[in-house]
């Protein structure tokens, strides 16, 4: 491969791994505030109990995502050059706020809703915990800023082939920030729901039942059951944005090669750049026109329109499909269990075995979702301004490699331990009950103290 495949292929695998961790954080700060909002208004230990366990998942996962977001802003230096150097004026300070949001407003105030529920008073300890939620989804808005800027630039200008800022007031509302927060705040939401039903689904497959893990498993349910639809229709607003301001995207998402009306909504095909055909098509005919155009005769863009300025179109096809395959299937999972729960008030076996294989779904349907955003966004690093290829590095293509294999290898082992390590503090919770949650918190402390943080 060449130096500029290998330098985008390691960004593509920072970024994977980086965004599994706020995908979950966002979600259960909030839940993590409703759990301790619940407890002091009734007093009820199975909040506290909820609380207590969660939190440490949350402690780890906010330390795998600051680390892994440092690892990932190296390179903007390493290989990505021209970046910093075209557009620095714009993503230098959105770069800088996330910083000091995720570092001088999380990290302090996780400090004291990890330690402090037995140390300062608890109305302290209730708005920190608020904080910390409010601060997650702060550091995900200014990444949104900046990534949506990137999507459908406006605000500047450009001297000498250098971005200045004209109006930080038009890039903090660029026309995708809304539908691209809203669709990527549900779906931290989502992925949250979903692990907090399959962890609190496996603890109760384990027959270690208790009444704080049937209530989170019923409320990551309901939540799940609530968000799932709310997704689909965000991300229908979110196609009609980008059908908008980029529709060689919409072309590329939807395999569609001639610009014409009644375009099929294609579940399968083999998509062929060379013939620039799709062999093996299996669609619903003029589905796309109903969905983009909302008649079956819309004319919808297609590929040849924007030859040698389109997205590669298989990695967006097919992970817009794997993105909308595994959201429907998070309705019908939720639905269906929600429902049996709602009649029956318990589980059959297959549906808790179910939510325990559902536990990280959130993680496919996010990092596909990304997918089609970055890729699709291809060959442009920044719409209409800077092309990847003038972005990158002369860095040899034999050290790339080697990076490159070291973070794919890092990443790799660094996922399996964080999934091992959930389903272990699941069941150390119920063999030894709230004494080793102390003994996990205290390490855990020790860890982030001397290293995450």
């Amino acid at each position: 491969m060449e130096a500029l495949e290998l330098a985008r292929a390691q960004f593509a695998a920072n970024i994977t791994f980086h965004i599994l961790f706020p995908s979950i954080s966002i979600g259960l700060a909030w839940l993590l505030f409703y759990f301790k909002l619940a407890y002091v208004k009734t007093r009820d230990s199975i909040w506290l109990e909820a609380y207590t366990f969660w939190v440490k998942i949350f402690a780890l996962t906010f330390a795998m995502g600051v680390v892994s977001g440092i690892t990932m802003s190296f390179q903007f230096g390493t290989n990505w050059p021209g970046f910093m150097k075209t557009v620095g004026n714009v993503a230098g300070p959105l770069l800088g706020y996330e910083v000091l949001t995720a570092f001088f407003l999380e990290s302090v105030f996780l400090g004291i809703m990890l330690f402090g529920i037995r140390r300062v008073p608890e109305r302290v300890h209730t708005v920190a915990t608020f904080l910390v939620a409010f601060g997650t989804m702060l550091s995900a808005f200014w990444i949104l800023v900046l990534n949506s800027w990137m999507q459908t630039p406006v605000g500047f200008e450009m001297k000498d082939g250098v971005a200045h800022v004209t109006s930080w007031l038009e890039i903090l509302s660029s026309p995708s920030l809304l539908p691209r927060f809203l669709h990527m705040t549900v779906a931290s939401f989502l992925t949250a729901s979903f692990l907090i039903s399959g962890i609190s689904a496996y603890r109760l497959l384990m027959r270690k039942w208790t009444p704080s893990v049937e209530t989170t498993l019923k409320i990551g349910l309901v939540l799940a059951a609530v968000f799932s639809p709310i997704q689909l229709f965000l991300g229908d607003i979110h196609g009609l944005n980008t059908l908008k301001y980029q529709p060689q995207k919409i072309a590329a998402m939807e395999g569609n090669w001639n610009t014409q009306g009644n375009v099929p909504l294609l579940l399968f095909a083999i998509p062929d750049e060379k013939e620039r055909k799709n062999t093996f098509e299996i669609g619903i005919p003029s589905g796309a026109s109903l969905i983009l155009k909302h008649h079956t005769d819309g004319i919808v863009p297609g590929l040849n329109e924007y030859k040698d300025n389109h997205p590669p179109v298989k990695p967006v096809f097919y992970a817009f499909r794997i993105m909308v395959g595994v959201g429907l299937l998070m309705i019908l999972i939720s639905w269906v269990a929600a429902y049996v729960l709602w009649k029956k008030r318990e589980l059959p076996p297959f549906l808790i075995k179910a939510m325990v294989g559902m536990t990280f779904s959130g993680w496919i349907a996010t990092v596909a979702g990304w997918y089609v955003s970055e890729v699709g966004r291809q060959p442009w690093l920044v719409h209409d301004i800077l092309k990847t290829a003038n972005a990158a590095s002369s860095i040899p293509a034999e050290t790339i490699g080697l990076s490159l294999s070291m973070y794919v290898v890092t990443y790799i082992a660094l996922t399996i331990s964080y999934i091992l390590l959930l389903f272990y503090l699941a069941r150390r919770a119920d063999q030894r009950g709230l004494r080793v949650e102390n003994e996990i918190d205290n390490n855990l402390g020790l860890f982030i103290s001397r290293g995450a943080l």
